[in-house]
């Protein structure tokens, strides 16, 4: 019963509006199945599988909102659950900035759901465990890595007659392959929606040579230097960076995108916000493509209301903010709901050509522990990890230790050098980018 078709989804969802005795009520189902696989020190420790579902009921009474969840489904428990979140409503303040609920929406499809996943083995786990972990031995080196995989469903219906569903797979991949005297360290993450695109050999490949290339790491001075950033070293800056994209904290004074008064401006008659402002690099397109082919996403928000593709940075400047429907009905603008993808364009060169095309830089494999300094100018720092490495001419010359980093999202994407192909992370079209002027601040004893 985890995962619901969505005909079964319906009927049962419809089945709890007809307990309701609210204004209006909400209702979201939403059920998962999946199984992973953990190993370290080159051997299996843990393997396993999961299911879960649960509803949510959201009751209304004016301004007044409740709500219960529950994971039981014969009728007494449905008719309790929705009985339970109008004692809650009842019992709640009223929220002066609730809104009305969605009546129907049309979706774009999404192919967000591949067989291949939904019909992974336990043999499939360990064959994949298998085929990183013996390559391993094989270099005399040691692995610890994690696969799992997912089949999830989210079903959202409410007596305004908003009906959707969907249905998605998800595989993520990770391993970190170390020296036998932990002073080498490689890693590498893959992550799909379909289990047949992923190749835990030939991931674990670069993981192995990373780690065999990082051994004896030299010291460099910490500065400003030209690097080459993996998908994995910047997806999280960037994610970071449309996290703090929303139209309400820009128009509050809170964030990056807040308009600071120029000398003499009158604050009424002044935008609040810097939409319509170039911040980036001309050649910065960011955006939210539930569509995408390989990084699809669901084809509506948590309360229904449709996800389309939507431009949040095009040719360097800030065209879109995402809102909620207050706060877009209060400032008389679109509501436009946040993304479920981040999608970056790039350039056609491939990691290789980019540091081919180098003359002297460093290559970042990943940026891990980051920690924001200021949400103001969205200054982080954090510390690169599992393979560092200074080119030189064209070629990686000898491997380096680490950095801690002190870094803005905003200068990075305004002092690109070279975009390389886009590739899948964390759900995510992510390019590798070559970047002047990238700050480290101090070394790190991490590997």
């Amino acid at each position: 019963m985890t995962i619901l078709s969505e005909k079964n989804a319906k009927e049962l969802l419809t089945k709890v509006l007809k307990y309701s005795k609210a204004d209006e009520i909400e209702c979201n189902l939403d059920g998962s199945i999946g199984g992973n696989i953990r190993y370290a020190r080159n051997t299996v420790s843990t393997a396993g599988e999961e299911s879960d579902l649960v509803l949510a009921v959201q009751s209304t009474f004016g301004k007044k909102t409740g709500t219960a969840t529950i994971n039981e489904f014969d009728d007494a428990s449905l008719e309790k659950v929705v009985r339970r979140s109008e004692e809650l409503a009842k019992l709640a303040p009223e929220n002066e900035e609730y809104m009305p609920l969605f009546g129907p929406q049309k979706y774009a499809p999404s192919k967000t759901y591949f067989e291949s996943t939904a019909n992974v083995t336990p043999e499939n786990r360990a064959q994949a465990a298998e085929d990183s972990i013996v390559p391993s031995k094989k270099n005399k080196l040691v692995a610890a890595g994690f696969l799992e995989e997912f089949v999830t469903f989210s079903a959202i219906i409410n007596n305004k007659g908003l009906f959707a569903y969907n249905k998605s797979t998800d595989v993520d991949f990770s391993v970190t392959i170390r020296t036998e005297d932990g002073k080498g360290s490689g890693w590498v993450t893959r992550n799909f929606s379909d289990y047949s695109l992923l190749d835990t050999a030939k991931a674990s490949s670069i993981a192995i040579q990373k780690s065999k290339g990082s051994v004896d790491a030299k010291a460099m001075e910490p500065g400003k230097y030209t690097v080459i950033l993996e998908p994995a070293a910047s997806v999280g800056l960037l994610g970071n960076m449309v996290r703090n994209f929303a139209q309400r904290g820009a128009d509050e004074g809170r964030s990056f995108l807040s308009y600071k008064l120029k000398e003499g401006e009158d604050a009424q008659e002044a935008p609040k916000n810097k939409l319509g402002q170039k911040m980036f690099d001309e050649r910065v397109n960011i955006y939210t493509d539930p569509s995408h082919p390989i990084a699809p996403a669901a084809p509506f928000s948590g309360d229904g209301y449709p996800r389309n593709r939507t431009d949040w940075i095009k040719n360097g400047t800030v065209v879109n903010m995402p809102n909620s429907p207050y706060w877009a009905k209060k400032t008389g603008v679109a509501y436009v709901p946040s993304g479920g993808n981040i999608i970056m364009d790039g350039g056609n060169e491939s990691l290789e050509e980019m540091i081919k095309n180098t003359r002297r830089g460093i290559l970042v494999t990943r940026l891990w522990y980051i920690r924001s300094l200021d949400p103001q100018t969205l200054l982080y720092t954090g510390l690169t990890r599992d393979g560092t490495f200074y080119i030189e001419n064209g070629k990686i010359k000898y491997p380096i230790k680490n950095f801690r980093f002190n870094e803005s999202p905003i200068v990075m994407l305004n002092n690109i050098e070279a975009l390389g192909k886009p590739e899948r992370i964390d759900g995510n079209m992510i390019p590798p980018m070559k970047i002047r002027d990238f700050t480290f601040s101090s070394l790190s004893d991490a590997v």
